[in-house]
């Protein structure tokens, strides 16, 4: 599932960018890649990690938001 671009991973689900990620770190440890196809394995890496992050911490945000006023309560 190796989608190319910057704007394909606005569309991606954290299931997806999950996946994703975890289908090109094993590319790399495979070994194997040239040295440039190896740079944009981990350039893409890098920028699912850093989504798969965006996503945990809107889910984070978004529990706090509905625990904090039945807490108040």
């Amino acid at each position: 599932m190796m989608t190319e671009g910057a704007n394909d991973l606005e569309r991606l689900t954290y299931e997806q960018a999950r996946a994703e990620l975890v289908a090109t770190v094993e590319q790399l440890e495979a070994g194997g890649a040239t040295l440039e196809e190896s740079l944009r394995l981990w350039e893409r890496g890098e920028a699912l990690a850093d989504l798969c992050q965006a996503h945990l911490e809107g889910a984070r945000e978004r529990l706090a938001a509905r625990v904090a006023p039945a807490e108040e309560d």
